[in-house]
């Protein structure tokens, strides 16, 4: 029996591989989802989502995405570029002023005050390419670790997100303006250049422009208290015994404050089937359905590799990973299957972006395929589960 193209008895294999991470303690529960051609032809949760509780993964389980929330920020700009409120190349300075003369380190790990001046100015395909000179707390080292650090501690809970531009803009960039690609919190930033140029939240953005047309009920940036029983337990990896600890559960949740900070680059609580509707948008180029929210142009141009040649030889988390896939507007893409590494089963021109919390997407224009794996385990060290998933969405593939 065939689901989308989809051999049932292998998507048996692949529900017990899902399954043997449960079973092992790795992950506390799944859900996975695979769409080809107009329909579903895998959904599955495994495992529970709150384990003091004992209670079962849903298909509606509630999930912290994380960085899967950077491809929404992305999507946002391209509709505020297509209104011609603002520009792929335009210097952000004038909805920024935070940002309008940025120091710049002269080493990346020395102290703070030994800078020099931006060479050009902050841009939004700067941001939107993560070539801005930004960094998190875990990809900057020395002094501005620490400060980054600073930065946000607190601030998860009560920050608005002008007060927080103004706590980043006065920290050094870490690298000049477009030289390089650095994983940071770029994406933040376009977070408050959304709401400068719209004038509205960025909640609220989200919800209106994006969320409501495409029918995503349950994504947002906080949870209602009436549906923090489907938010599933978030977990931390101890570094000493190696064992999951609970990092965020919901009965004292984060994600269950209104008034949080509305993180652009990994602030999204979501659903297996409301992040697919977001995935379709992108596969089919702008558009749902009948609903069009973005060109052709604008969905061709995240999809598109910005990076030189230059820039992709560069090491990234302590690795090479554009050997074989490009970066884009807020999301990566395949270009060179052979060289992935870990073993790549993308087609190219395969794009997508995962989530701290393990969460993990793909979106395929030649198989016209998308899998979505949802998990609530927070790692930085490699956890094989998602490339195990996408391995195993391939083999099944029978037509």
């Amino acid at each position: 029996m065939q689901i989308a193209g989809l051999a049932a008895s292998r998507l048996a294999t692949l529900t017990k591989a899902m399954q043997g991470y449960v079973e092992r303690g790795e992950v506390a529960g799944v859900v996975s989802l695979v769409w080809r051609r107009g329909a579903i032809g895998y959904f599955e949760p495994l495992g529970l989502r709150d384990e003091a509780a004992q209670l079962p993964m849903e298909r509606d389980t509630l999930f912290r995405i994380a960085s899967m929330t950077k491809p929404v920020t992305s999507a946002a700009i391209m509709m505020l570029i297509e209104e011609d409120r603002i520009a792929l190349d335009s210097p952000i300075s004038p909805w920024l002023p935070e940002l309008a003369a940025p120091r710049v380190l002269r080493d990346p790990g020395g102290p703070l005050d030994q800078t020099d001046p931006i060479r050009a100015p902050l841009t939004v395909l700067d941001l939107l390419t993560h070539r801005a000179g930004f960094a998190y707390h875990f990809t900057a080292t020395g002094p501005l670790a620490e400060a980054y650090a600073a930065a946000f501690n607190g601030f998860d809970a009560t920050g608005r997100n002008s007060a927080w531009l103004a706590r980043i803009a006065a920290l050094p960039l870490m690298f000049q303006p477009g030289s390089r690609w650095h994983y940071g919190i770029a994406t933040d930033v376009l977070g408050v250049l959304i709401e400068r140029v719209s004038g509205m939240s960025l909640g609220e953005f989200f919800r209106t422009r994006i969320f409501e047309p495409l029918g995503m009920r349950d994504t947002a940036f906080w949870v209602p208290d009436a549906q923090l029983a489907r938010l599933a337990t978030a977990y931390n990896i101890d570094p000493d015994t190696r064992r999951r600890v609970v990092e965020d559960h919901a009965a004292a949740s984060r994600w269950a404050n209104p008034r949080r900070f509305q993180s652009g680059g990994g602030g999204l609580v979501s659903t297996a089937e409301d992040y697919l509707q977001f995935a379709q948008l992108l596969l089919g180029r702008g558009r749902v359905g009948d609903t069009r929210l973005l060109s052709h142009r604008s969905v061709d141009l995240m999809r598109s590799n910005f990076l030189s040649r230059d820039q992709r030889r560069l090491p990234a988390f302590g690795r090479e990973i554009w050997a074989g896939q490009g970066f884009g507007l807020g999301l990566s893409i395949v270009d060179d299957p052979a060289q992935q590494l870990p073993l790549g089963y993308r087609s190219p021109g395969s794009f997508g972006w995962p989530g701290a919390y393990g969460t993990s997407w793909f979106a395929d224009p030649v198989e016209n395929m998308i899998g979505l794996m949802l998990i609530q385990r927070r790692s930085i060290d490699p956890f094989p589960m998602a490339v195990d998933f996408e391995r195993r969405v391939y083999d099944a593939i029978d037509d």
